[in-house]
């Protein structure tokens, strides 16, 4: 037991005759390390990403809201009655009137010849 604790602090598997299978693996083991370190750092960022992005999202949508809201309070009557009596337009006392047009009939050849 204490030989064997003793040969790997003097890290003689790293320098025995069957040193290279023992390389390989450490070499194999800290290309691994390397790769989940990359992947945690690429998964990390794209978390930040999405954290920014869902903000800007919710900024948006609000931005959306006071701007439709707006819109809405510039689309009614009053308001739009307001800005034009400014410009000494009066709404109209007279009701409209609706005009229906009619298609017109479909003349045939004997028709349109006898015109």
């Amino acid at each position: 037991m204490k030989k064997g604790v003793y040969s790997i602090l003097k890290a003689r598997f790293l320098v025995n005759e069957d040193a290279t299978k023992n390389w390989r693996f450490i070499v194999f083991v800290i290309v691994l390390a390397i790769l989940m370190i990359a992947n945690t750092h690429n998964f990390e960022q794209k978390v930040f990403r999405i954290t920014e992005l869902t903000s800007e999202v919710k900024e948006l949508r609000s931005e959306f809201v006071d701007k439709r809201s707006e819109l809405m309070k510039l689309k009614m009557e009053s308001t739009v009655s307001e800005k034009m009596k400014e410009r000494k337009i009066f709404p109209s006392q007279v009701p409209p009137k609706k005009i229906k047009v009619k298609k017109p009939i479909e003349k045939t050849f004997f028709q349109k010849l006898w015109q």
